[in-house]
């Protein structure tokens, strides 16, 4: 059973998706993602799980999705 994604960990995710530019070239950057995960967290995160979460913050938490960036972009 899969637990919820930290804050930390759904920065991670976007950071890689976005900067890859993930809805061009989707399978790479999943394997990516998830040793980033695995290596910075400590946790095993599917590639199923990933993409729902990405589709996710996408389409249904606006706020959210919008706040990660927000924390990207002062971080460049």
């Amino acid at each position: 059973m899969a637990s919820n994604m930290s804050f930390g960990e759904m920065l991670e995710m976007v950071d890689i998706m976005k900067r890859a530019d993930y809805d061009v070239k989707k399978a790479k950057i999943m394997v990516k993602v998830v040793k980033s995960l695995h290596r910075n967290f400590g946790v095993r995160r599917s590639k199923d799980q990933l993409r729902k979460r990405w589709s996710d913050l996408k389409l249904r938490e606006h706020e959210q999705y919008r706040k990660i960036r927000r924390v990207l972009q002062k971080s460049k």
